[in-house]
């Protein structure tokens, strides 16, 4: 594959903490490490290795295996111009080509359910070097929160602990130590690297330079065999290795433990897949996204019919779905769970349906699978999906409540409820107060769904749905409204042509509106929104609309739900689709052609092997937002489930 500086690897733990970086591995970002690890999983994230400088030394000269850029963007050394080869299979691995034809691998792997990284490079082809190759590698440690950057100060403790094989740096108070094992001599020789800049920082519109300690160098004869630099974090615990271990033995091991692991996924989009499903306490979640994102509430129910459902992952979801069935208060799921110890975040009306809706599939996957879901388990999922239900019925936070229609009204000024929740300061970006097409959507097929154990619910389900069918459907535009009784005003509408219409057409259990109506708005869905990467927010032509993701943080998120594209919202659209056409054979294989292939396309670009969350609306869609996101694969896993 071409190396390019813009594709990304990732190498999660299981645990909240990964490694990370670009195929060139130059660090563009304040997220690229070697070890980040979450002190709480999957919270608490702290960088600890960012990085290492390597030199090769051949024939009395020294060949840089690496590139740094520090300000004002000089790049140094040139370690990228030998980068002969990359992949992410197993992991990523990189092949530098030395004159004379000498040939190092380098490679990076993650152990699972523990914070630890098996760095490694050997020589794989001698050449015409008639002298042995040394390795010379220079750690750059920090021991920062994962969101901030590190300087040069005086608190640092260069000074590491020696045991056995093993050296342990112990950076600051409260800061996870930092363990390696390695067989390397190591010598000691600290100094401040200063000024790195991340150029995806500052395209962001925040800050990017840092300053990094180097405590000392690790040297390697490579033709004794591979060297091995393991690096773990531990906070009061032991490290994972003993301090005697053989390195390659154990890095060996690392590695033979993962091969192993990874070769059960049927695909690499179901591999993928497993980065996002992490501990919490003694339950499972699902992490929204890497670097930046933790678990939150939405993202993790839509995320989860993909990623564990239609991966036949059935025990992964039960105990996700169980784990947050204790948080609902008043009806409400938390949208988030905060770093660092803060009350939960419930500023959302539709993670709880999302949740009702997952809930339901999972039961019918069960079934499918012949899996059994005990009846203490379904109890207490059903008692969460009743009290939800009831909550909202009776009325909740944020104005959420059912109204006479049938329908759910929501929202207040100054919050943001609906998945478009771009907030700047005081500024909710695309505040859809009122009853929001989506969220009546997830409504009626969660009223549905419980009336089918309480027929109770069965009379609100049909004066919600005739309320929808008349209220919506927009004759002018051929689609439905986005939002009706805009701020809580009776008879008010909202026509912006947005995606939130499909959740009425498809990717829910039953479709709100069918037959021509369905096929109109689907028609102009596909001509206005559909790009080969999803679907935009906000069409072309419409007022407000933004077609590029770019500048800093007011000028990205005021283009975040304005024109930006989202491919999670690609499956519902195709569901509908193919409804539309009667699921015929010959439709499903149009949709694999047309929908599922160009989206394919996309993992070997950004975020490798994954979908990122966004891209730019306009022409040629270029990748943007968080390169690895979870719904965006967990969807593309369902599509190609649905296409199968």
């Amino acid at each position: 594959m071409t190396v390019l500086e813009r594709n990304e690897w990732l190498e999660p733990d299981g645990l909240g903490g990964f490694a990370s970086g670009t195929a060139t591995g130059v660090r563009t970002r304040r997220y690229h490490a070697l070890l980040l690890a979450a002190a709480t999983p999957p919270t608490g994230r702290m960088v600890l290795v960012n990085g290492v400088e390597a030199w090769a030394d051949v024939g009395g000269r020294a060949y840089a295996l690496t590139t740094h850029s520090y300000e004002p963007g000089v790049r140094y050394p040139d370690g990228t111009t030998r980068i002969s080869s990359f992949s992410t299979q197993p992991w990523p691995t990189w092949i530098f080509e030395l004159p004379g034809g000498v040939r190092i691998e380098h490679s990076v792997a993650v152990g699972h359910g523990q914070p630890t990284v098996a760095v490694s490079w050997r020589v794989v082809d001698a050449g015409a070097a008639a002298d042995a190759v040394t390795l010379r590698v220079r750690p750059l440690l920090s021991g920062r929160d994962y969101h901030s950057l590190h300087h040069e100060n005086g608190a640092f403790r260069f000074e590491p602990e020696h045991e056995g094989r093993s050296l342990a740096w112990r950076p600051y108070d409260g800061v996870p130590a930092i363990h390696a094992l390695t067989n390397a001599t190591y010598v000691h020789a600290p100094e401040w690297f200063r000024q790195f800049r991340y150029e995806e920082e500052y395209a962001r519109g925040l800050d990017g330079t840092e300053d990094l300690a180097s405590p000392g160098e690790f040297r390697f004869d490579l033709s004794t065999g591979s060297a091995e630099l393991v690096w773990a974090a531990a906070g009061d615990e032991r490290p994972p290795f003993a301090a005697d271990a053989d390195a390659r033995a154990y890095a060996d091991a690392v590695r033979d433990c993962e091969r192993a692991r990874r070769a059960a996924f049927p695909t690499r989009l179901h591999r993928s897949a497993d980065a996002y499903l992490v501990s919490r306490g003694h339950g499972r979640t699902i992490v929204a996204g890497y670097p930046w994102f933790t678990d939150w509430g939405r993202d993790t129910f839509i995320a989860l019919r993909g990623l564990c459902l239609a991966a036949d992952r059935i025990d992964d979801a039960r105990r996700i779905l169980l784990e947050w069935s204790g948080a609902i208060s008043e009806g409400m799921l938390p949208n988030r769970f905060p770093d660092r110890g803060e009350a939960p975040e419930f500023n959302s009306v539709d993670a709880s349906l999302w949740f009702v809706i997952a809930v339901y599939d999972l039961f019918e996957a069960a079934v499918r699978a012949g899996v059994s879901i005990g009846a203490s388990d379904r109890a207490r999922l059903e008692g969460a999906v009743d009290a939800i239900l009831a909550g909202y019925a009776v009325g909740t936070r944020f104005g959420i409540h059912l109204d006479p229609d049938g329908l759910l009204a929501a929202g207040q000024p100054g919050v943001q409820l609906t998945w478009m929740d771009a907030k700047v300061g005081d500024w909710v970006v695309t505040p859809r107060i009122g009853k929001p097409v989506e969220v009546q959507a997830l409504w009626l097929n969660a009223v549905w769904l419980a009336s089918q154990r309480n027929r109770r619910w069965l009379e609100l389900f049909e004066r919600g749905r005739q309320s929808f069918c008349a209220r919506f459907w927009n004759e002018t535009t051929g689609a439905l409204n986005d939002v009706v009784d805009v701020n809580h005003e009776r008879g008010t509408f909202d026509a912006s042509f947005r995606p939130n219409q499909i959740f009425a057409l498809g990717g829910l259990p039953i479709a709100l509106v069918d037959g021509e109506r369905a096929r109109r708005a689907l028609d102009a869905i596909e001509a206005r929104l559909w790009t080969p990467v999803g679907l935009r927010s906000l069409a072309p032509g419409e007022p407000g609309y933004i077609g590029r993701y770019e500048g800093g943080v007011l000028a990205r998120d005021g283009a975040y739900h304005q024109g930006t594209v989202w491919p999670w919202l690609l499956t519902a659209f195709v569901e509908g689709w193919l409804r539309a056409r009667g699921g015929r054979a010959d439709a499903r294989r149009e949709a694999r052609d047309r929908f599922l292939a160009p989206l394919l396309r996309h993992l070997d670009e950004a975020g490798l092997d994954h979908v990122s969350e966004i891209a730019d609306g306009d022409p040629p869609h270029r990748p943007n937002g968080c390169p690895f996101q979870a719904w965006s694969v967990g969807e593309a896993l369902r599509l190609v489930r649905l296409l199968e």
